[in-house]
């Protein structure tokens, strides 16, 4: 249920700052509906904030607020499924449906060769050191 979990929160959040954002609200504001009826729609109450943070976040330069926000959701639903075990599968249809809207991540390679008394610095992201 973890790894469900994992993957629901994480396909969620990304989907929130995309034009899919309120299918997923919707998605998963309905498990609650189902599960625990009288938190739905504060649940879609928080889905929605969470998504304002988000873009805030993201406007000022913080990428690592989605990786928070979606552990975040990671763990309320985890919390759900431990509950009421039968959504699963309902989570399962959702994200099944939801994952092929999630924003493609680019792919990073890189390739480097050195010789003689050469050095490579490479990196993903942002790289600080100081050498003397």
């Amino acid at each position: 249920m973890a790894v469900l979990a994992g993957t629901a929160g994480t396909t969620l959040v990304t989907l929130l700052t995309t034009e899919a954002w309120q299918r997923a609200r919707d998605g998963i504001a309905s498990l609650w509906r189902r599960a625990e009826p009288e938190r739905a729609e504060a649940i879609s109450t928080e889905l929605e904030v969470t998504r304002t943070d988000l873009l805030t976040a993201q406007a000022g330069g913080d990428f690592h607020s989605q990786s928070e926000l979606g552990a975040e959701w990671q763990g309320r639903i985890r919390r759900l499924l431990v509950t009421h075990p039968e959504e699963a599968a309902a989570l399962r249809a959702l994200i099944s449906e939801l994952e092929p809207l999630a924003p493609v991540a680019p792919t990073v390679t890189q390739h480097a060769t050195a010789s003689g008394h050469a050095h490579i610095y490479q990196a993903g992201r942002d790289q600080n050191f100081s050498q003397r």
